[in-house]
Order: structure tokens, then C-alpha cells, then sequence
């Protein structure tokens, strides 16, 4: 299946192996999904990192936060009868999940969007407090008003929700708490109020009735929400059959508000595509994408640690208004750049 991305030929922009561990006795296992925007006329990546210690033989080890912070170090032997580990991302042990890896969010930053690099004197984002002991992920950042707006997956054995965080200078930061509790994730806000309310994608997921769709709310002041409708759900027998779920802030076009957002068929293939909503009330979405945007067809998006994935939630419009740069992760390894024409997306949508 051909897409219409043109990667760049630098891909992979970042491995593993390019940015040192948080931490000692922890190695970077995974690059992952960053949330891109631009600062002090610099791009740069709110870049989700994914440590564990180093695997032995015939253990499984990872690290989880405590509520004071510290990280603890869990260690199962393979053979343990109650140790579930089929999925390289979670294992279940005595009944209870467990990632097998910690998120946290590192700062990088680029002069020509292609080499990024870790400044000095900013923060690692880290998990805190008793919902973020499994980490943070998948950071999503809309600038509204001068405020960054950072949205991000938080998790622990409570369960996945959306935690916020705002700043103004990327080196202090307010502390919202869990703005949508779980099942939630893949939160992207509006960068612009629309008839006074601020608008945001969500993914709120059931394992029975239902399923992982997107859903929008509005808010008064960006923190708390409300007026939820679903509106884009999965189609059987698509390559988003299974699971939905938006990327980054919607791209204001002068025939409506464009959102791409991910898709994953029951093979695990995450794939990219498209969707159109009405300018003045985005709950109504106007068209859709048929076909995929984007498909994992490169070695870097078929082989990683957990592949045939491509996974986005940041990109920048450039000066033209038509040309989309997209970072995304691929393979659940490696974060990569592509470019899109707006306009050839536009044309790829059908109606409702």
C-alpha cells in the first residue's frame, strides 16, 4: 500500500543510543511519539524515553516510581507460573499489569528541524505522585495565548489518564494534575478558543461495550472538561479497525479544522490518516480519509521493539500553510521526520 509521505533521508533523526540514560543502572530502550513545537525560534521534541534495567537470561526486570520519587527495580524469573509476559510493552504478574519499561519526557531541540540535540538547564519531565508511578508518556504540546499546553499519558497501577502541565519559558512548569481519568490518553487541544471554549480530542476506552475512539470536549479555561461526544470510531474491516486515536493539535485550513490521527488494525499495524471537522463546531466531522496517509514500509518502521508502527503526535506547519513536517516514532523505537502537502490531504478526504 503506497502513502503519500516523503520521509527524510536522515531517518532515523534519533536512536536510542544518541542521548544519554536518566539515570544510572537504567539503559534507553525505546525513543518514542514526541510532541514538537517551536521556541526561541528553535524546533523542538517533548521526546517520550522509555528505560529498564538491563535484561539478564532469565529474569524480567523494570522500573517503577514510588510516590517520594525513587525508582524501585522489580525482578520476575521467566519460569514464574504467574508471570504473564506475551507483549513486549506490558506483562501481567499475580493479576496485576506492569510496564515493562519508565517513561519520562527529554527536551531536544533543532536549528534546521533535522539534528536535534539536549540544551542545557532544562528539565527531564518526569512521572510524580501516585498516578505517574508507571511514568509519563506521549507528550502532546498546543501553544494557546502565549502557554504551552503539555498533555501527556499518565499511568500507574491505577490506571491510564491525561495529566496537563503549563508553561511559558519550558523551565518552570504548573502542575494541573489528571485532567481525564482512565481509561484515557491521546489528548490534543485546540490551539485557538472556538466561541469562547477551548476544544480537545481524547481517547476514553472501553473493553466491553464500545471501543478506543476519539471523542472531543470543550472546557472554559483549558482544565476542566466537559460536553463530551464521540466522533470518530473504528471501521471493520480498515487498517484503523481496531483502535483510533488523535495525534497532535488540529491544523486550522479555511475548510475546516484537519486532524491526523493514528489507526491500528487487529495485526498491530499503526498507520496514519486523516479527518476534516466543521470550523465553527469541530464535534461535527465533515470527511474522512479512505486509505492510510502514511504506512510503516521502511526497515526502521517494520523492525524495531515493537514494530510495523508509525505513531504521531507533533508536527509543524510551515510558512507556506502547506507543507506539514510530521515527527513521528516508529516501531516503538525510533523517532523519525516526514513531510506532507496539506492540500494533497485535503483532497483525500470523502464525506460522511
Amino acid at each position: 500500500m503506497k502513502d503519500i509521505a516523503t520521509r527524510f533521508i536522515e531517518n532515523p533523526l534519533l536512536s536510542p543510543s544518541d542521548i544519554p540514560s536518566s539515570r544510572e543502572g537504567l539503559e534507553i530502550t525505546c525513543l518514542l511519539n514526541p510532541g514538537v513545537f517551536q521556541f526561541e525560534n528553535k524546533i523542538w521534541l517533548a521526546v517520550r524515553v522509555a528505560e529498564r534495567p538491563k535484561q539478564k537470561e532469565n529474569t524480567i526486570s523494570f522500573p517503577i516510581l514510588t510516590e517520594t520519587g525513587t525508582v524501585e527495580i522489580i525482578e520476575i524469573p521467566k519460569d514464574d507460573p504467574e508471570l504473564i509476559a506475551t507483549d513486549a510493552r506490558v506483562i501481567n504478574y499475580k493479576g496485576t499489569d506492569y510496564l515493562t519499561t519508565l517513561s519520562h519526557i527529554r527536551l531536544l531541540c533543532s536549528e534546521n528541524g533535522r539534528e536535534f540535540y539536549e540544551p542545557e538547564n532544562y528539565p527531564i519531565l518526569t512521572g510524580e505522585g501516585t498516578l505517574e508511578t508507571f511514568g509519563i508518556e506521549d507528550c502532546r504540546v498546543s501553544l494557546i495565548q502565549g502557554r504551552y499546553y503539555l498533555t501527556f499519558t499518565s499511568v500507574s497501577d491505577n490506571g491510564v489518564g491525561v495529566g496537563l502541565r503549563t508553561t511559558k519559558d519550558w523551565k518552570k512548569f504548573e502542575k494541573h494534575g489528571m485532567i481525564l481519568p482512565p481509561h484515557n490518553k491521546d489528548c490534543a487541544i485546540f490551539e485557538e478558543k472556538i466561541n469562547g471554549l477551548f476544544y480537545a480530542l481524547h481517547r476514553p476506552s472501553s473493553v466491553d461495550i464500545g471501543g478506543n475512539y476519539i471523542w472531543i470536549a470543550s472546557s472554559p479555561d483549558g482544565i476542566h472538561w466537559g460536553n463530551h461526544h464521540c466522533i470518530i470510531k473504528t471501521r471493520k474491516d480498515h487498517w484503523d479497525s481496531k483502535r483510533v486515536g488523535a495525534g497532535a493539535a488540529p491544523i486550522k485550513t479555511e475548510k475546516g479544522w484537519l486532524e491526523i490521527y493514528h489507526g491500528a488494525n487487529e495485526s498491530h499495524q499503526y498507520c496514519l490518516g486523516a479527518f476534516l471537522m466543521d470550523p465553527e463546531d469541530p464535534s461535527k466531522v465533515i470527511s474522512r480519509t479512505k486509505k492510510p496517509i502514511m504506512v510503516p514500509a521502511t526497515n526502521y518502521e517494520l523492525s524495531g521493539f515493537f514494530g510495523n508502527v508509525v505513531f504521531t503526535n507533533g508536527h509543524i506547519v510551515e510558512n507556506d500553510r502547506d507543507t506539514l513536517t510530521v515527527y513521528y516514532g516508529a516501531s516503538d523505537e525510533f523517532v523519525c521526520g516526514a513531510k506532507f502537502s496539506i492540500k494533497e490531504i485535503l483532497l483525500l478526504l470523502e464525506n460522511i
